[in-house]
Formats: structure tokens, sequence, C-alpha cells
């Protein structure tokens, strides 16, 4: 049944957002150099790498500059467009694309890149038992505003008590969420840090 809605779900968004994310695209590539959609390799359901899409909301190459994987609210490499498509999160729109494709779901644990998964203890690989999805409960309930730690342990709680009320639950919140715009950011305590970053 989640896989059912999933498909239906991702298309009828996908066809109906198409106008709104042809005129995203003129807009990134009109405001900055590079590529309109930005793709980077993810860790999915049992360990395998996918590619995700976005769209592109920092300067080409941006992971290779300043603070690399770690983005903050005042981050120079996020461009002038890229930081109104972050507030309403609309660069994540591509991952319908995955969605589709069975590499994601709509709701499940954010995906995250390999040297993160590295880091996992025993049971925080628990994480990687589902698709990682668009929005999920860590999400909903703090965003990168949370200690990583903590955002791993709301997804695993997701895992454990899963059912489709939880998943409307969790999909009024995004709205919610959208519009207020809260937990963007890691802040002082919040998000993932790589090793050695105090």
């Amino acid at each position: 049944m989640k896989r059912i809605f999933d498909v239906v779900a991702a298309a009828l968004l996908l066809l109906l957002l198409s106008p709104l994310l042809a005129l995203l695209w003129i807009a990134i590539r009109l405001s900055s150099r590079g590529p309109a959609i930005y793709r980077q390799r993810r860790v999915g359901r049992a360990g395998r790498d996918f590619e995700l899409w976005k769209l592109r909301t920092m300067v080409a190459g941006a992971e290779h500059l300043g603070a690399g994987l770690a983005v903050d609210e005042d981050d120079p490499r996020i461009t002038r467009i890229g930081a109104f498509l972050r507030r309403f999160s609309l660069d994540e729109l591509p991952n319908l694309v995955n969605v589709l494709a069975g590499d994601m779901s709509l709701i499940g644990p954010r995906p995250t890149v390999r040297v993160q998964v590295d880091q996992y203890t025993p049971r925080q690989h628990g994480r990687l038992a589902v698709e990682p999805g668009i929005t999920g409960w860590a999400q909903v309930s703090g965003r990168a505003a949370l200690p990583w730690h903590e955002r791993i342990e709301l997804d695993l709680w997701y895992i454990e008590h899963w059912s489709l009320r939880l998943d409307a639950r969790i999909l009024l919140r995004t709205a919610r969420l959208l519009l207020s715009g809260h937990g963007l950011y890691r802040g002082e305590t919040g998000g993932w840090r790589p090793p050695g970053d105090s």
C-alpha cells in the first residue's frame, strides 16, 4: 500500500508541479553558473547507493568549498534563489523522480551520504531498513536543528512504529513546517558534523 501511494502521489505531484519546476529551472540557470539539477550519491535502503536529484541551491562545486557537506544559514555558497528554494523546501521537488524510480519513499528517514553512514553505530544502521524519504518523523520534529543522534533515534522510532496513520500525521505536519521554515539549518548544536569539527 505504501509503494502504491508513493507512485501515484509522486506521479500526480510531478504532473501538477511541472510548470513550477520549469520556471525554477530557468531561474536557477539565469541566476548562477552551473546546472539546474544537482545530483549527489546518497545511501538508501540496505546500504545501496543511489543518485539523489535536487534543484541546485548553491554555487557549482560547493561541496568542495568552505564547510564542505555542512551547510549553515548564512553560508556564502548559497545562491540568492537557492535561499528561496531552501526556505520552502522547493529544492527537494526532484526527489519525486527518485520516488518513482523506487530509490525513495515520500515518507521515511532522509537519505544521507556515505561518510555519515560510515559513522553509524550498529543500532543506527537500522535506519537503513526502509527506503529513505522526502519527509519523515525527524524532519517534522526539528529537522537539521536537532542533534544528529536525536534525528537518527527519531527515524528509528518511526521505523519501529510505522503505520498509514503515522504517515498521514507526518504529511500534515510537513505542510505546516513548509510554511514556518523552522529547523532548516543546524545552528550551534544541531545536525551532523564532520570528524574533528568542533
